[in-house]
C-alpha cells in the first residue's frame, strides 16, 4: 500500500501541496483529480522522488521506499513523456526494462508481450517519432508496465487516446489492479474516472478536499430529488420550497425541479413533497437525483 502523509511543497514560496494525505491500497485504482495547477503532478513527482518535498512522508508497505524499490517495483508515466524519439520501439522498451532491473531476455519477452497487448506490436521496429501521439502513449504505458510493478503512478495516461485506446488503457489498469497492484492515475476525464476507479482523491489548491469511494462521496452530501408535474414550474418550485426542511435547488430546462432535503429524505418529508407536487398538477416525475462525479467535483471545488 502507498501511504502519503502530510505532504507539503512550495515553489518559490507558492504552496503547491499543503499537508496532503491519502492512500492507495493494493489491488485498487485511485483517481487523482483536480484542476490544472492543483498539485497532482507535484505529488506524483514526490512519490517517485523526482523532487524532495518540504515536509511529509511517502511510505510503501509501511516504510520509506529506497531508490532500488522505486526503480524495480514502481511504474511511472510522467506528464512529460520520456521516450527517445529516434530509438526503435522494442529496443527502447528493452533498454527501459533493463534499467528497471530486468534481465535482457526477460525484458525482450515482456517488451514484445506488452507491445502486442497494447496494439503497437507491428510498430516494434519503427522509431518512436514515426508513431502517432496515441501510439506513443501506448509505448509509454508499456514502459511503465513491462517490469510488472507493484505500484503504478500514471500522470494523465488517457490524454490523447482515441476511444479504442481508452478502452485498452482502462482494461489494462483493471487487470493490473486485479493482480494486486496499487494504481494511481490523474485525469480530467471524470466520467472515465467514475467508471474504473475504486476511490477518488480530489485536490484543490494543493489540498485534499475530498477522498473516498464515489458512493461515499455521494453519501456525504445532501440527498436531492427531481420532481416534475404537468403544471407551472415556478409554481412547483414555490410549492416545494414551502415544505419544511426542503430547498428548491434549481429548475431545469425540462421543467423539473431539483429539491434538497435537510434530513436526507425520510418518508415524512418525501410524502410532504409528493403532496405539494400533486397540489400543482399531475406528477410525471419523482425520483432521487444521483449526482455524477463531475457534479460532485464541481460542488466540492467551488464550496
Amino acid at each position: 500500500m502507498l501511504d502519503i502523509h502530510a505532504l507539503s511543497h512550495a515553489y518559490a514560496g507558492q504552496p503547491a501541496l499543503d499537508a496532503v494525505d491519502f492512500t492507495v491500497p493494493g489491488g485498487s485504482i485511485v483517481g487523482f483529480v483536480g484542476r490544472n495547477g492543483a498539485g497532482k503532478t507535484t505529488a506524483m513527482r514526490a512519490i517517485m522522488a523526482l523532487l524532495v518535498p518540504d515536509a511529509g512522508t511517502v511510505l510503501w508497505g509501511g516504510s520509506p521506499p529506497t531508490s532500488q524499490t522505486r526503480r524495480r517495483r514502481f511504474g511511472y508515466m510522467p506528464e512529460e513523456r520520456g521516450l527517445y524519439p529516434k530509438m526503435r520501439v522494442l529496443d527502447q522498451l528493452v533498454y527501459l526494462g533493463r534499467l528497471a532491473g530486468m534481465a535482457t531476455v526477460e525484458a525482450r519477452e515482456q517488451a514484445r508481450e506488452w507491445a502486442d497487448r497494447l496494439g503497437v506490436g507491428e510498430r516494434g521496429r519503427d522509431n518512436v517519432e514515426a508513431l502517432s501521439l496515441g501510439n506513443q502513449q501506448r509505448v509509454q504505458l508499456a514502459a511503465a508496465l513491462l517490469h510488472r510493478p507493484d505500484l503504478l503512478v500514471l500522470d494523465e495516461p488517457f490524454s490523447g487516446l482515441d476511444p479504442l485506446g481508452v478502452d485498452v488503457m482502462a482494461g489494462v489498469l483493471r487487470a493490473e489492479a486485479g493482480r494486486g497492484a496499487s494504481v494511481l492515475f490523474s485525469s480530467h476525464q471524470l466520467e472515465l474516472v467514475e467508471q474504473i476507479c475504486d476511490r477518488v482523491v480530489i485536490l484543490e489548491a494543493g489540498r485534499v478536499v475530498a477522498d473516498g469511494t464515489i458512493a461515499g462521496l455521494r453519501g456525504a452530501g445532501p440527498r436531492r430529488w427531481r420532481i416534475g408535474v404537468d403544471g407551472d414550474p415556478p409554481a412547483l418550485a414555490q410549492a416545494l420550497a414551502d415544505v419544511s426542511g426542503a430547498r428548491a435547488w434549481r429548475t431545469d430546462a425540462d421543467g423539473t425541479v431539483l429539491v434538497e432535503l435537510a434530513d436526507g429524505g425520510g418518508a415524512a418529508p418525501l410524502g410532504a413533497l409528493l403532496d405539494a407536487a400533486r397540489a400543482v398538477g399531475t406528477v410525471r416525475h419523482f425520483a432521487e437525483d444521483v449526482p455524477s462525479l463531475a457534479e460532485l467535483y464541481r460542488e466540492v471545488v467551488t464550496a
